[in-house]
């Protein structure tokens, strides 16, 4: 049976796959038709003539992937992110993820309506499921009235702050703090980025000054604290407001424990830690590592120690995080990174990841026993999909919802390379990492994807 003849039906029937969802692990059958998952048990092939049949026997069948933190096409002085929504949803989806959330980032002085609709046209090109985060650059009474009309108005339930980059899209902890009041009195989320712009301004001026210009300094520059301080600021600016606040990209232990802590005390703390942290750690920085090597991991926040990784999984485990994401943000290291050979600050930050989320925490999370399948799923859909407004119809494999599903053959292994990566970029911080199992068959809303 090929694609096409799939596709064309839409109408088939998976069976003899163990059926995986955030609370349950079944040996189960799936029908699907015309997007939706009909019907799941132990199915009668006879009670659905005409369906494609499905064999995934000796197979995960799990909810497709939703990154609810990637940045395609984002615009810098080094040029865009490598991925745009063509290529980015590809890659997405070659490693399970059906459903990605993007950002509209406005320049400012923009009008955050007008960069809304703009943002939209781009995100249109998706082959995957898409939704939209709310960047704020600034904030002024205009802003704050058009985002009170994009939350009323536009659908947006989630917005995205930054404490660090003061000098392009950064705003002050005091005025985060009226954003948080303008968002919690509209039953809203507020995103952070949580670093501090002031320290990380101060220590990257003086390493400069220094002639302290490698990329190893980079991650010199946004020391542990620069992380931690913030998060714990913006604890207390939820407690005080009242307002939901989800910390992006939390990269060391001290950060999770602080979220951990939150949570214990009743506050609508969400955690996100990103794929990164919990594979590298920051020998990756070596002094000693040839400058143009060290150049792909400049990322924000950058990679953390060995001993922060471990906090990471432990705190994953517990159930600290909601979610484990990407950060997705590719830039190619020749002309781009490499503006920065001789001055840190001007690498553009990121890195690629999003066809590679899935496998590699399924090889070193639920392979070394760290964490279990229908942990798996939690972190990689479900919790997602209910946090940002998917929590009916995608996050789980339930009748009625739609078809977005991953068939995770566990029996298969490989080496993480730049040659055969989907994602456009001409390096990869995973290179020669070796990964078990893969996405074998992806569905997104009933359609079986893949190049």
């Amino acid at each position: 049976m090929g694609e096409n003849e799939i596709n064309q039906a839409d109408a088939f029937l998976i069976f003899g796959g163990t059926v995986i969802n955030s609370d349950s692990t079944k040996k189960r059958d799936v029908a699907v038709k015309d997007g939706k998952i009909k019907a799941i048990g132990r199915i009668k092939h006879s009670d659905f003539e005409g369906y494609r049949l499905i064999d995934a026997t000796g197979k995960f069948v799990i909810p497709g992937g939703i990154d609810p933190h990637v940045h395609l096409s984002l615009p810098t002085p080094a040029g865009n992110s490598t991925d745009n929504f063509v290529s980015g949803s590809m890659a997405a989806l070659s490693g399970g993820t059906t459903s990605i959330i993007d950002f509209v980032t406005p320049r400012r002085g923009q009008s955050l309506i007008e960069a809304l609709y703009i943002r939209k046209i781009e995100a249109s090109q998706s082959l995957c499921n898409w939704k939209l985060h709310l960047g704020i650059s600034e904030w002024n009474t205009t802003v704050k009235e058009e985002l009170l009309y994009c939350i009323r108005h536009e659908g947006i339930t989630s917005v995205k702050a930054y404490l660090a980059y003061r000098e392009s899209v950064g705003i002050t902890i005091d005025e985060l703090r009226q954003l948080m009041e303008t968002v919690g009195t509209e039953k809203g989320m507020v995103m952070v980025h949580c670093e501090d712009g002031e320290m990380i301004d101060r220590l990257r001026k003086q390493f400069i000054k220094e002639g302290k210009t490698d990329a190893y300094y980079h991650a010199l520059s946004r020391p542990p604290e620069t992380e931690t301080d913030t998060i714990r600021r913006v604890i207390g600016l939820s407690e005080q407001t009242g307002c939901s606040v989800y910390i992006v990209h939390t990269s060391t232990g001290l950060g999770a424990q602080l979220i951990r802590e939150a949570r214990t005390k009743g506050l609508e703390v969400f955690g996100e830690t990103c794929i990164q942290y919990l594979i590298l750690d920051d020998e990756v920085y070596d002094k000693f590592t040839p400058n143009e090597e060290v150049l792909p991991f400049v990322i924000s926040p950058p990679i953390r120690s060995i001993e922060d990784q471990q906090i990471l999984w432990k705190e994953l485990a517990k159930g600290t995080f909601d979610v484990v994401a990407t950060d997705h943000c590719p830039f190619n290291l020749l002309g781009q990174k490499d503006l920065g050979m001789f001055d840190f600050t001007r690498i553009p930050n990121g890195a690629g990841g999003i066809e590679y989320r899935l496998s590699l925490l399924y090889t070193y999370g639920v392979l070394s026993t760290l964490l279990n399948m229908q942990q798996f799923v939690h972190f990689t859909s479900t919790r997602a999909a209910e946090l940002f407004g998917w929590g009916k119809t995608k996050g789980k494999l339930l009748p009625g919802y739609d078809a977005d599903i991953v068939i995770w053959n566990p029996d298969t292994t490989g080496v993480i390379t730049v040659d055969r990566q989907m994602q456009h970029c001409d390096s990869n911080i995973y290179e020669g990492i070796p990964v078990d199992g893969k996405a074998e068959w992806v569905f997104c809303n009933g359609k079986l994807t893949g190049w």
